[in-house]
């Protein structure tokens, strides 16, 4: 069918077939379609959405538009997490070797900075070496040999995906939930995943603000998913404070360390990851209960053999054989760092997560044009979660920096970001529901 005639279907609201959709994607894939066309597309699901059916077909399309990773002599279950984004959301660094010392194949492909959240990859780059975008047989070696890999998307990877989103990103279409779920499902089954735990975050440092919004992209993507072939659950979990106690890049692989080494025991991050753990185990069959699978995994750490796997994992892809155990030798860090004052006495109680974000890319560790060059040595440290009392000047963070004029600039956005109260505030459970 011509591809005009499937964007006049969508438009007037008829639901399309699946062969309809793949003659649309294959023909986006050949690069046979106009940019008008595809924005047409696009629009036309803004307006009038999919089904379940259809949006199946249109994630099985584009994940079929390239390679599709086969994991065969790999004898562990193949497991994944996708997190929709956030501030401090370092979770994957841990949660990829915790899994995979649990005995999981964790191919874990991430990306980069979006706006003001960070992305994985960019902090990786912070460890010198570190190939992002191994060949496919170092990225097998590496899943099989040590249990995990952490790399970045490779254009054999669902390449109609890549195309329909740089229209996306033009023809404001982004947040289409039929389209944001194909886009990122698509590239999870091109992994050859067998089951996924999406954590769908929600709050005002996530691109899901309300938790209305954030239910219907969890359901989608996991009603989507299954219907796809891949067992999948959902956590919806609080983005209304950094997650971690820094953010930035070289700041979050020293906490991710830190978190490895057992420095950063009861805190919101150990609750998410652990939890983010268990239900990868869960999904997997590797253990019957999500209090088994939080056993397991908090062994794991507490063994030293999470950390060791990470080591391994770093070592493989090209970075230093000694990281684990000697972080300063290779981490650059920033020429200026300053605590950040409490401008009085009271309970943190408040905060703006995507502002805090959004300083950490003003001081250079995020991109404002897909062309900048990240400081990867800039950002924030040892902040406060909320709920904690300040005495007036006592610090709530420390600001990493390239210059002093900058990190004054960071202090004075981050003391104005803070809300301090008088009595202590109630707050929202990191982990909200599962789906």
């Amino acid at each position: 069918m011509l591809p005009q005639e499937i964007i006049r279907q969508k438009r007037n609201g008829a639901a399309l077939s699946a062969d309809e959709i793949q003659s649309f994607v294959a023909a986006l894939a050949a690069g046979e379609l106009s940019e008008g066309q595809i924005g047409a597309f696009a629009m036309a699901v803004w307006f009038k959405g999919m089904s379940r059916d259809e949006v199946v077909a249109l994630t099985l399309a584009m994940a079929r538009s390239g390679d599709i990773l086969s994991w065969s002599g790999i004898d562990r279950p193949i497991a994944d997490k996708h997190s929709t984004g956030g501030v401090g959301d370092n979770v994957s660094l841990m949660l990829a070797p915790i899994a995979a010392a649990c005995g999981l194949a964790v191919p874990m492909i991430s990306g980069r900075g979006l706006g003001h959240t960070g992305g994985t990859l960019d902090k990786l780059e912070a460890i010198p070496g570190y190939e992002i975008t191994p060949d496919a047989g170092l990225f097998r070696k590496v899943v099989r040999d040590v249990g995990c890999a952490i790399i970045g998307q490779t254009g054999v990877l669902a390449p109609a995906d890549g195309k329909l989103y740089a229209v996306r990103d033009v023809t404001a279409t982004v947040d289409s939930i039929p389209l944001i779920t194909a886009s990122i499902l698509s590239k999870k089954l091109a992994a050859g995943l067998q089951t996924l735990v999406l954590d769908v975050k929600v709050g005002n440092g996530a691109f899901m603000s309300s938790r209305a919004d954030a239910e219907v992209l969890a359901h989608a993507l996991v009603d989507v998913a299954n219907g796809a072939g891949v067992k999948t659950s959902a956590l919806i979990t609080d983005m209304n404070q950094p997650l971690a106690d820094a953010a930035g890049n070289a700041v979050e692989i020293r906490n991710c360390l830190d978190f490895l080494s057992g420095r950063k025991k009861d805190t919101r991050l150990e609750t998410v990851v652990l939890a983010f753990a268990a239900e990868m185990l869960v999904t997997s069959g590797i253990v019957s209960s999500a209090q088994a699978g939080e056993t397991m995994a908090a062994n794991a750490l507490s063994s030293g053999e999470a950390a060791d796997t990470f080591g391994r994992m770093v070592h493989l892809l090209g970075g230093p054989s000694d990281f684990v155990e000697a972080p300063d030798k290779y981490l650059t860090k920033a020429p200026v760092t300053k605590p950040v004052p409490a401008p009085r006495s009271g309970w943190l109680s408040a905060c703006d997560a995507r502002e805090i974000g959004m300083v950490v890319v003003d001081l250079g560790g995020g991109r404002r044009h897909p062309a900048d060059k990240i400081d990867h040595r800039v950002g924030f440290s040892h902040l406060l979660p909320l709920g904690t009392h300040v005495d007036k000047g006592e610090a709530i963070g420390t600001v990493h920096a390239s210059t002093e004029t900058a990190a004054d600039a960071a202090i004075a956005a981050l003391t104005t970001n803070y809300r301090i109260d008088d009595s202590e505030p109630s707050l929202l459970d990191v982990i909200s529901e599962r789906i």
